[in-house]
């Protein structure tokens, strides 16, 4: 069987069935129309002219470049290094912009319906400012990679109105909720919880210290590394990576846990955990178990890990710390307030500050007690 190519496809006849039909590709599917017999179309130019009568028209062929495939770039050439920061990204890709985005060309995404997509997204006004910012990183990755001709881009008229609106109010714990959370924590808890409050330490960076950390003559302690999801990485930011200034009472709970603990070399991590044969510290998942059991016997309330690092900051003002005291203590790098312009602070008021707030965790005797695992 002879067949006759066009521009759009060929026209081919079945012995068989005895009928002209003709063929086409429908993007990557092959298509085919049953045209009619010999008797009607005696010849295939008769044939042809049939088809171009029914004006069948192919749908033209993607190119390729479609959501999905310029995030497999993304991901391969432009993805953040920082584990943390990779993982939440490639949460709001795979859970939310590739259902729905996945497979749209780039250059037919438009504002107006990511807005009203957008809307309807059932996250937080802050996770939607992520995932707008997201999709406003792809498209200028496009831009970037030759996929999309450089110009205005599109996702900047996207709104996301109440970006800065919290659904939920940060959790900070009075002195009291504290003490009662403290004398129901097991240890190693409880001293992780002590080193959160009275530094203001994420749970990434506390599980992340190791005994080499702590300068026992000059009552110091330096963060140098976080580990996310069992991953050793850098700090959350540049000036994360920092110093601190240990109380006597805080140096004299990490030397009595170090005398208790199975792991007390000087690459042991701080709050290794038996379970890895220390090989690795406790997960985030082993410390929240303990946070959800310690808060239902204290009758406090749900607490997350990061509430520790809340209550440093209300702690602060509490004592009456100066804002730009607490920006240099929280170890923040980008402030929107008035912060920014305080300058430079000496350490003398930020060692005054972290005492005040080390007074007020280890009141009375609910700090000074430790509780083994049961």
């Amino acid at each position: 069987m002879r067949v006759q190519r066009h521009t759009s496809g060929s026209v081919r006849y079945d012995k068989r069935r005895k009928t002209w039909n003709y063929l086409w590709y429908d993007g990557a599917t092959r298509r085919s129309k049953r045209i009619g017999t010999k008797q009607e179309f005696p010849t295939k130019s008769a044939a042809w002219k049939e088809v171009d009568h029914l004006e069948i028209q192919p749908t033209k062929q993607k190119n390729g470049d479609t959501v999905r495939s310029v995030i497999g770039r993304y991901e391969a050439e432009r993805m953040p290094s920082h584990h943390s920061t990779a993982r939440v990204y490639r949460s709001f890709l795979n859970n939310h912009i590739l259902p729905k985005w996945g497979d749209t060309e780039i250059q037919a995404v438009q504002p107006r319906p990511v807005e009203l997509w957008l809307r309807e997204l059932p996250l937080s006004p802050k996770s939607k400012t992520h995932v707008r910012s997201l999709m406003h990183g792809l498209v200028e990755f496009a831009m970037w990679a030759g996929l999309l001709d450089i110009s205005r881009n599109p996702m900047s008229l996207v709104k996301n109105t109440g970006a800065t609106r919290r659904v939920r109010k940060a959790r900070s714990l009075t002195a009291e909720q504290f003490h009662a959370l403290l004398k129901e924590l097991h240890e190693p808890f409880a001293t992780m919880a002590l080193l959160c409050v009275c530094l203001g330490l994420r749970i990434s960076e506390a599980l992340a210290l190791r005994w080499a950390d702590v300068d026992w003559l000059g009552s110091g302690l330096s963060v140098r590394r976080g580990i996310v999801e069992q991953i050793v990485g850098d700090v959350k930011t540049e000036g994360s990576a920092r110093r601190f200034n240990l109380t006597s009472d805080l140096l004299e709970r990490l030397k009595s846990w170090k005398q208790r603990s199975d792991f007390s070399g000087a690459e042991d991590w701080i709050f290794a955990s038996p379970i890895k044969l220390g090989r690795l510290p406790y997960s985030y998942t082993g410390v929240w178990r303990e946070l959800e059991r310690a808060t239902g016997v204290a009758k406090i309330g749900h607490l997350g890990t990061h509430s520790f690092r809340h209550t440093h900051r209300s702690w602060l003002d509490a004592v009456g710390t100066s804002v730009a005291v607490q920006q240099r203590m929280m170890r923040h790098t980008d402030i929107r307030t008035t912060m920014n312009i305080y300058g430079d602070v000496v350490t003398d008021e930020m060692t005054t500050a972290g005492i005040k707030v080390a007074q007020l965790a280890f009141q009375g005797n609910g700090a000074q007690a430790e509780r083994t695992v049961s």
